[in-house]
C-alpha cells in the first residue's frame, strides 16, 4: 500500500481504455490501467466485461483505426456479405454501407473477449501497466494549481495523476460518481435505468445449412420497446449469437400484445430474454426443426456463464468531458456507444486513443472539439435516425423496410439515404424529411447531451 505517481491514470480496461493507454504510452507518458476484471468461460484471465454482439462495418475499421491485419486469427470470426433487416412483414437486405472504406468488404463479427485481450496486449508493449482484480473505490481531486487525482482501490493503493480518464463503460460506476463533483446532477442524467438498455444473448449450434453464414439478420418491429430488437450474429462452425436489447424497466400495459409477434396474450410482464429468444427460433424454424435438440446452446468456452451474457448498452446521446479539471469521459462511459446499432466498439477505440494521445501530451484542452471531428458523422446519423424511429410500431417498420428497399434499388451512387433516392415515394420523402430534420437538430454537436460548458471546476 501507498501512494504512487503516474502521469495518466485510466479506469476500465476494455476497448476505450485500452486504446487510451496505448495512446498514452505510445507518447511516453506514465500510464496505468485499473480494471476490476470479471472471469468468462472464454477468456482464461480476469479481463473487461467483454459482452457485445461484436460485429464491425467496413468503415467503422477507419473510425477505430484498427488494423485488422495485424488481428490475432482467432479474433475474426466471420466476413460478411450483408445485414438483413427484417419487419413483421416486409424486409430489406443491404450489402453496402454507403460509405468510403479502406476495408475490402462489408464487415465481420468477432470475438469480443479474444479483441480486448489483443487490445490489452498492444497497450503492454507499448509501455503501459495494467492493475487487474481490484475495483476502484473512489477520485479525490486537487484543484490548488493544476488538477491532480488521487485514485483510491481496493485494497488501500492509492495512485495520483495528472490526467484521469473514465473508461468504465455504460455502468459508469466511477464515471458518474467523478462527475457529480462538477455537475451535481450527473448521476442523475446518467444512471443506467435510465440511460441504458439491457442486452441478452446466447450462443446457439445451428442445425447445417439453417444459419446464413455470412450475414447478420435484425429483427424489427417483433418486440415492443424504443429500438428493441433481436439479433442473430454468426461466430464460426455453426454457431451464432443470438440476442436481443431492449429498455430496462417496460411495462407490458402499455402495448398492444396482439401488434407484437414475440408477445403472447397471456404474458403479464416484459418477457425475460431468453423467453424472447426462444419464441424468436421457435418463429423462425420450429415448423421444421426441434429448437431445444437442433439448436443447442454451446456451454463449453463459449460467452461469460454458461453460453449467455447479460450486459448493459448506453441508450442516450455522449456527453462533453470536463477537460478543465484533466478529466476525460470515453467509450461507453460517455455514451458513443449505441442501442440503436448494437454496440460501438469501434467509436470506443477512437475516443479512448484520442483522449490518452491528448493527456499524454499535455493538451486534453482539445478533447471535446477532436471527439467530435473524429466520430460526429457517426454519433449525428445514429442519433438522428434513433430519433426518427423511437416511436414506431411494427406497421411503421414494415413500411420503413419497404421504402428502404425500393431506395437501395433506385441507388446510383451507393449512398442509401438521398434525396434522389427518397424520390422513389411518398413514404421515402418523408422519410428523408424528418431524417433530415433530426439532424438538423443536432447539427454543430448539439447532440452532445452534457455540454462541456455545464461543469464547473
Amino acid at each position: 500500500m501507498g501512494m504512487n505517481r503516474v502521469d495518466v491514470a485510466i479506469v476500465g480496461g476494455g476497448p476505450a481504455g485500452s486504446s487510451a493507454a496505448r495512446a498514452a504510452a505510445e507518447q511516453g507518458a506514465d500510464v496505468v490501467a485499473f480494471e476490476k476484471g470479471v472471469p468468462r468461460a472464454d477468456r482464461e484471465r480476469l479481463g473487461p466485461d467483454s459482452t457485445d454482439a461484436a460485429g464491425f462495418l467496413d468503415y467503422w475499421v477507419d473510425i477505430a483505426q484498427l488494423d485488422v491485419d495485424d488481428l490475432p486469427e482467432d479474433v475474426v470470426q466471420c466476413e460478411l456479405d450483408l445485414a438483413e433487416f427484417v419487419g413483421p412483414t416486409e424486409s430489406v437486405k443491404v450489402d453496402t454501407t454507403g460509405m468510403d472504406s479502406s476495408y475490402d468488404g462489408f464487415g465481420f463479427t468477432f470475438q469480443r473477449a479474444k479483441l480486448d485481450d489483443y487490445l490489452r496486449e498492444q497497450a503492454e508493449e507499448a509501455g503501459a501497466e495494467y492493475k487487474v482484480g481490484k475495483s476502484v473505490t473512489d477520485v479525490e481531486h486537487d484543484f490548488d494549481g493544476e488538477p491532480t487525482h488521487e485514485v483510491h482501490l481496493a485494497g488501500g493503493d492509492v495512485y495520483e495523476a495528472d490526467y484521469l480518464v473514465l473508461a468504465d463503460g455504460p455502468q459508469r460506476q466511477v464515471t458518474m460518481r467523478v462527475l457529480d463533483r462538477f455537475l451535481p446532477d450527473a448521476s442523475e442524467r446518467l444512471s443506467p435505468p435510465e440511460a441504458n438498455h439491457i442486452a441478452y444473448q446466447e450462443y446457439r449450434e445451428f442445425p447445417e445449412g439453417a444459419l446464413e453464414e455470412n450475414n447478420i439478420k435484425f429483427w424489427w418491429g417483433w418486440m415492443p420497446g424504443e429500438t428493441a430488437y433481436p439479433w442473430v450474429f454468426p461466430n464460426k462452425d455453426n454457431v451464432a449469437r443470438v440476442g436481443l436489447t431492449m429498455p430496462i424497466g417496460m411495462d407490458i400495459d402499455d402495448f398492444d400484445k396482439s401488434e407484437w409477434r414475440l408477445l403472447r396474450e397471456d404474458d403479464e410482464r416484459i418477457p425475460q430474454g431468453k423467453t424472447y429468444i426462444r419464441r424468436l427460433l421457435e418463429d423462425l424454424y420450429g415448423d421444421e426443426y426441434d429448437v431445444d435438440e437442433d439448436f443447442p446452446l454451446v456451454e463449453e468456452g463459449y460467452g461469460k456463464s454458461k453460453g449467455t451474457e447479460t450486459y448493459s448498452i448506453s441508450s442516450t446521446r455522449p456527453i462533453d468531458s470536463p477537460t478543465d479539471a484533466n478529466v476525460a469521459v470515453v467509450g461507453g462511459a460517455m455514451g458513443t456507444t449505441s442501442a440503436f446499432h448494437e454496440g460501438g466498439d469501434h467509436v470506443a477505440m477512437r475516443t479512448g486513443k484520442l483522449a490518452g494521445e491528448l493527456a499524454a501530451t499535455g493538451d486534453l484542452d482539445f478533447y471535446n472539439e477532436a471527439w467530435k471531428d473524429a466520430i460526429g458523422d457517426e454519433i449525428l446519423r445514429n442519433c438522428a435516425m434513433a430519433d426518427v424511429v423511437s416511436d414506431y410500431g411494427p406497421k411503421d417498420w414494415d413500411k420503413t423496410f419497404r421504402v428502404a428497399r425500393q431506395m437501395i434499388e433506385s441507388a446510383e451512387s451507393g449512398r442509401i439515404i438521398s434525396r434522389k433516392n427518397a424520390s422513389v415515394s411518398l413514404d421515402g420523402l418523408r422519410l428523408y424529411k424528418d431524417y433530415k430534420q433530426a439532424k438538423f437538430r443536432y447539427r454543430n454537436g448539439k447532440y452532445a447531451q452534457i455540454t462541456e460548458d455545464e461543469y464547473r471546476v
